[in-house]
């Protein structure tokens, strides 16, 4: 089964891919990802890790001009307990940012698995308490961070993982449907130069789930809504077909909506999209699968620039860089090579072939 990713339309990629990564091996080593780009290359990082790796470090900031924290601007890290903000974090992340010149993109305002056991226990006691709570909660904490976080996924995943339904979380179960809309208005009110997303993951696979989301998405902006953007997760496999994904990107940008890759992997094996829930398939990462893998990189780069408008180009964020520190294997507990920097904190096949997909004249 090795050779299931492997196919000759891959060939002329897989061949350009090679010779290009020997010339880029050669290169100034203190350019990177970001210097090829028109448009933000971002990665997810976790503060505490990267400021104690001086390694890790030197890389993030070479290669990306975006950081995304992949958990610690979530509501049960923000606000923990009752009344008990927790700013440290934040700051520190905040910090790190301006000191490298870096935008950060705030990750996330309302998603059901970061809700706070007491948030939720609340709620189900007084379900009318909730909305004065998002409210007070999205106002001080967009607030706090007005013109400094750059964007927000406001709402993440309200949709149910395949299909077209919305997903039942104690916001909707509280406040309704209507939750979304909300939420997207506290957070304009509290900072209204902010860029303000949607965010979910399978869109670019789906089809039902897609035309779901963008239905969601129009009837907020014929209500006056203020959302600004959609998040593609784009956690994605190596045996999606390029032309589905192309297909979502086309119609996600006919909205006229920024467009945020806001969590890109790619990986061999395939889960059910719960916790442990991961099929191994694939045991070791062959050289053609390196090789196949790269082109899937490259190629999506070049339909992100092609397909979507330039001024539509919020970026493509890496939902971590490097196969040591991916969120695949401890989540699905699954063993996979989804990133562009292997686990030694060496440059990929995949790197070079996401270098290629930016760097190619269209």
């Amino acid at each position: 089964m090795e050779n299931k990713y492997f196919n000759y339309r891959y060939i002329f990629a897989i061949m350009a891919i090679s010779f290009f990564s020997e010339g880029l091996l050669s290169q100034d080593m203190d350019s990177g990802l970001k210097d090829y780009a028109d448009f933000p290359i971002g990665t997810a990082i976790r503060i505490e890790t990267l400021t104690k790796d001086a390694e890790l470090q030197a890389l993030e900031t070479r290669n990306f001009n975006s950081i995304t924290s992949a958990s610690d601007m979530k509501m049960n890290r923000v606000l923990p307990q009752e009344g008990a903000y927790y700013w440290g974090r934040i700051d520190s992340i905040l910090d790190y940012a301006q000191s490298h010149n870096q935008r950060l993109f705030g990750h996330n305002l309302i998603w059901h698995s970061s809700t706070p056991k007491w948030v939720e226990e609340k709620a189900l006691a007084d379900s009318t308490w909730l909305d004065g709570f998002m409210k007070e909660y999205i106002e001080t904490y967009v607030g706090r961070y007005k013109g400094k976080v750059k964007a927000w996924d406001v709402v993440n995943e309200g949709l149910e993982s395949a299909g077209g339904a919305m997903r039942e979380t104690i916001w909707y179960n509280a406040i309704g449907e209507d939750y979304i809309a909300k939420a997207f208005t506290y957070a304009h009110e509290a900072d209204p130069d902010a860029i303000l997303f949607y965010n979910d993951f399978n869109i670019e696979r789906d089809t039902v789930k897609l035309k779901a989301t963008l239905d969601v998405i129009q009837s907020l902006r014929n209500k006056g809504v203020p959302i600004s953007g959609i998040g593609f997760q784009m956690h994605i496999r190596m045996d999606i077909p390029d032309e589905v994904i192309a297909n979502a990107l086309k119609k996600a940008a006919e909205t006229g909506l920024q467009i945020h890759l806001s969590e890109v992997d790619i990986i061999f094996n395939t889960h059910d999209d719960t916790r442990n829930g991961g099929v191994q398939v694939y045991d070791r990462l062959t050289e053609e699968m390196k090789q196949a893998q790269a082109a899937k990189y490259r190629s999506l780069v070049r339909m992100y620039r092609t397909i979507v408008p330039k001024e539509q180009q919020f970026g493509i964020t890496f939902w971590d860089f490097t196969d040591r520190d991916t969120w695949i294997k401890p989540f699905f507990n699954l063993k996979d090579w989804p990133t562009i920097y292997d686990g030694n904190l060496q440059p990929k096949p995949a790197y070079f072939g996401f270098l290629e997909g930016l760097k190619e004249k269209l």
